[in-house]
């Protein structure tokens, strides 16, 4: 498990990278982040939610409700063109910042 502050940090940038694939809806996203961590990263709903509802309020993303074939409803995310635009400076930081630990630690960057 990450600590809390680390994922705070990292929560957006995820968020907007999975949205970036295509629409989703919360718990697909719940599910995607646990797989893709390997367990290492758990979040719950009561978590995510808050940050879709101000991501949605700040127009990163957009969300619509969808009928499924059984007929209930069910909250659809989309990233928007500023979402990419902000998933874009998010990744610059992020590799700035691997880049410079990896410097600190001696240790091989990880995108070479």
């Amino acid at each position: 498990m990450y600590s809390k502050e680390l994922v705070g940090a990292s929560t957006v940038p995820i968020i907007l990278s999975i949205l970036s694939e295509g629409e989703n809806y919360g718990y697909a996203i719940i599910k995607e982040v646990k797989e893709a961590s390997l367990g290492k990263l758990e979040w719950s709903e009561p978590m995510l939610y808050p940050v879709l509802h101000r991501l949605d309020n700040q127009g990163l993303i957009t969300s619509s409700w969808k009928i499924l074939e059984n007929g209930r409803k069910r909250k659809y995310y989309a990233i928007t063109p500023s979402g990419l635009k902000v998933l874009s400076e998010k990744k610059e930081e992020w590799l700035d910042l691997i880049t410079y630990m990896s410097q600190l630690w001696n240790l091989k960057p990880t995108n070479q």
